[in-house]
């Protein structure tokens, strides 16, 4: 179903200033990648920190947290909705988050707009699953996200992926193993795991609370 449109919404993102940067293009055609809007990192953060990147951010708990929580390290948080994404922007402006900025769009075309080998780290947090297997090439593992990912990573780079869905996740291994990843820290059940600081998402919060496992691993070019 279909997210009915917030009330004044075209107000609340006027309202939201340069915090967000739109990825408008024909959403008909991801071929078409003629077109190139580089970001200027240090023109838009006003340092030459490193840059992470979150695809997926819904309302920005997870990219408001981990930047609050590292200064010195600018975020870009991505997602494709404006009624969602709203809510994330407007949070990051009242509790004063300045190294953290959103990009709305759809990820086909994060290589039109982020420099290559620019990002150190993709998070990929509780992405939707796209249960069925005709819309496989949709899931953000899938093998035509993952070459657009290479691009935009740096030598070492990593992507982090988490998710509650087992099947997305074995998928996800599937990808990641046949086009040229490695995994390490892979956990099927992330809260009853050793691992030290994590940060939740909102579905996190929910899948948690009803006794769900968490999947996770880092997956690293080889």
């Amino acid at each position: 179903m279909r997210m009915r449109r917030k009330r004044n919404l075209d107000a609340r993102l006027e309202g939201c200033g340069d915090r967000i940067i739109y990825m408008d293009r024909d959403q008909k055609n991801f071929q078409d990648k003629s077109e190139k809007t580089l970001i200027d990192y240090k023109a838009l953060f006003g340092n030459d920190n490193p840059v992470i990147l979150e695809i997926g951010c819904g309302k920005g708990q997870f990219a408001i947290e981990f930047a609050k929580t590292h200064p010195d390290v600018n975020v870009l948080a991505v997602e494709k909705s404006s009624n969602v994404i709203v809510d994330a922007a407007e949070s990051a402006i009242e509790q004063g988050v300045e190294n953290l900025y959103f990009m709305r769009g759809n990820a086909e075309y994060l290589d039109c707009f982020i420099p290559e080998k620019s990002i150190g780290l993709i998070y990929l947090n509780f992405s939707c699953p796209f249960p069925k297997n005709t819309y496989a090439s949709h899931r953000l593992t899938h093998k035509g996200f993952l070459e657009i990912y290479k691009k935009l990573l740096k030598q070492g780079g990593e992507i982090h992926q988490k998710t509650d869905n087992m099947h997305f996740f074995e998928f996800s291994i599937e990808q990641f193993t046949a086009n040229g990843f490695g995994l390490k820290n892979v956990s099927l059940d992330l809260h009853n795991s050793d691992f030290e600081g994590n940060i939740m998402t909102e579905y996190e919060t929910r899948f948690s609370q009803m006794g769900l496992p968490i999947y996770r691993l880092e997956a690293y070019m080889i």
